[in-house]
């Protein structure tokens, strides 16, 4: 659900720095809310009320600005001026959806190859791909033309939650998130309005570009116990806040695997990538902040991957008769992984395929009969999920751009031992465990520099 800092994704307030004053800081997730590859915005905002609602007052009352930041790709819709109600939600001001869509999540895939390859070409270095935001509304053009009349603007979930905390009328969108839509041009900062127009693509819905870091607007209420009036910044994406937490040097990359798998590194000032966007390139270069770039190389196989194997070894315990606990699996075969200090077994875990490959498809080779252990399997398993971020991009050309040390994080990682095993097999740096990468703590950090930068000057 609606999760915020400390990392333990707890409700509860941390105090990033020895000011006296507070800043809020919001990353928007809900795992327990899939419809298919959709989300319920009501209860995802319902899940942010209980957090809100859980932080103590008197700290609340000190926040001084806040921070917001979500997953990327994603769309949602809503009607201007009725996209929601605040009401008095017991002793605190709150907001509740009202005309509102579903949102259409990064994970969707209802854009097939075929239907991609039918759309117009962007004038953007990044491609287009299922899931995107423009991807997902050429699509409800094309096949569900009449969900769309009912409203009138579109943004992610985390730009929907800073227009309706500041009443915009219009909705604000980092390049960030913009880029992360498709037909965005980081470049010129603006959207392909003409060959948008051109496919009968409703631009209307697509909103006003705001610099990352910058303010969007404040509250226009009081929101729980946080004063009318406070400064609330344009949405991030997740990605870069994440990068933003942990990244203390240029020099740095940072490895997450959790659900899925990112290995993000900073490319120099002045970089810029390539006017065409290339769909075969497993390396994607994302804006970051004060117009810098990120080289990202996303895995869709991650720790998503560890997880279909345990759900195929339960599924095939109950066809046997036998019950046991998907964590009891997961406990015993990373254990029998990390006796098995090797295996030839060969296995390539693209299940999910990958956006540069939507195709592709998971394969095992070099079977032979003393590798059919769990511990041999298991093993492989996790190393083929190193090796395809490896074959996405090679870690010498992470030694070119100058990158001297990595920093492993995520879920899937912290606790799978074989995995951070086959992380210092495959990397020629050092690698640095222990800090947390967390979009919400890079919103709040966000925010708190520009308050110190103001303070400054």
């Amino acid at each position: 659900m609606t999760s915020m800092i400390p990392s333990s994704h707890k409700p509860q307030f941390s105090e990033p720095s020895p000011t006296p004053n507070r800043m809020a800081f919001l990353v928007f997730s809900c795992p327990s809310c899939w419809t298919g590859q959709e989300q319920d915005v009501r209860r995802i905002i319902q899940a942010l009320n209980e957090c809100l609602a859980a932080l103590p007052r008197q700290q609340l009352w000190k926040v001084c600005s806040i921070g917001v930041s979500g997953q990327m790709h994603g769309v949602m819709f809503w009607k201007t001026g009725q996209g929601c109600e605040w009401t008095e939600g017991g002793a605190a001001p709150v907001f509740e959806p009202r005309a509102v869509s579903q949102l259409v999540t990064w994970q969707d895939g209802r854009c097939s190859s075929k239907f991609l390859a039918s759309l117009p070409q962007p004038e953007s270095h990044l491609s287009v791909a299922t899931g995107f935001g423009c991807a997902t509304i050429f699509w409800l053009l094309k096949n569900s033309p009449e969900s769309l009349k009912s409203y009138d603007v579109a943004g992610t979930i985390h730009d929907y939650v800073v227009a309706m905390l500041c009443g915009l009328t219009r909705p604000l969108m980092s390049d960030q998130n913009a880029a992360s839509w498709g037909y965005f041009n980081t470049r010129r900062q603006s959207w392909n309005l003409e060959i948008l127009r051109a496919a009968g693509f409703p631009v209307h819905l697509l909103p006003d570009i705001a610099e990352p870091g910058s303010v969007a607007g404040r509250t226009s209420r009081a929101w729980f116990e946080i004063p009318k009036g406070t400064p609330v910044g344009v949405a991030l994406g997740d990605l870069q806040a994440s990068v933003y937490s942990c990244m203390a040097q240029r020099t740095d990359a940072v490895l997450n695997i959790s659900t899925s798998v990112q290995l993000v590194a900073s490319m120099p000032s002045g970089f810029q990538p390539a006017q065409t966007p290339d769909p075969t390139a497993p390396v994607a270069y994302f804006p970051y902040f004060d117009r810098t770039y990120l080289a990202v190389a996303a895995s869709l196989n991650g720790g998503n991957v560890l997880a279909t194997f345990v759900r195929m070894l339960v599924q095939w315990m109950a066809d046997l008769g036998l019950e046991v606990e998907e964590s009891t699996v997961y406990s015993c075969m990373i254990q029998a992984a990390a006796q098995q200090r090797d295996t030839c077994l060969t296995i390539t875990p693209t299940v999910l395929g990958e956006r540069h490959l939507p195709d592709q498809l998971a394969s095992v080779t070099r079977i032979s009969s003393s590798d059919l252990s769990l511990g041999h399997v298991t093993r492989a398993l996790c190393r083929g999920i190193i090796q395809n971020l490896h074959s996405m991009l090679p870690f010498q050309q992470l030694r070119e751009w100058g990158v001297e040390r990595v920093i492993g994080s995520g879920s899937a990682l912290s606790r799978n031992e074989v995995l951070k095993q086959e992380v210092q097999r495959a990397f020629p740096f050092p690698v640095s465990y222990g800090q947390d990468v967390d979009a919400a703590v890079g919103a709040a950090l966000v925010m708190l520099q520009r308050n110190f930068n103001q303070q400054e000057s």
